[in-house]
């Protein structure tokens, strides 16, 4: 699009759009296991995925670089990053976790994002009241 400018110069205008500028992806998990009162810490939790990641890819996969940036024992849900190549090796990896200490478990990836602020809310979980007292008196 050409817009006149004062002095008689044609103004350019041009979109830029950036992709794939993020080097991380982040996952927002929580591990399902059949005997709920079972808790793991964030080691255990970390060691536990480079297991998987190591029957799955063998040694190069559990030298993948990922970390449990924050998590919590109680209801077993953790935010993960990952570089962006190996978002993929990571992924199937949870999802091929099928037994934590002798009972059955699931891992389910809740989110994934490049941006980490785009995990902490969910607008399938929002909870909006909307019990308004409106007084238009």
């Amino acid at each position: 699009m050409n817009v006149e400018s004062k002095d008689d110069r044609p103004v350019v205008y041009q979109s830029v759009t950036l992709k794939d500028v993020a080097p991380y992806q982040y996952l927002k998990v929580r591990l399902v296991l059949e005997d709920k009162s079972t808790k793991l810490s964030a080691v255990e939790l970390k060691q536990f995925i480079i297991t998987g990641l190591k029957s799955l890819h063998g040694d190069v996969g559990a030298a993948l670089h990922f970390d449990v940036l924050k998590y919590d024992e109680q209801t077993l849900t953790a935010f993960l990053r990952v570089s962006k190549s190996g978002l993929v090796k990571l992924w199937s990896s949870l999802t091929l976790l099928g037994f934590y200490d002798k009972q059955t478990c699931a891992f389910r990836v809740l989110q994934v994002s490049p941006f980490l602020l785009s995990l902490t809310g969910n607008s399938r979980e929002l909870d909006l009241d909307l019990d308004l007292d409106l007084d238009l008196d």
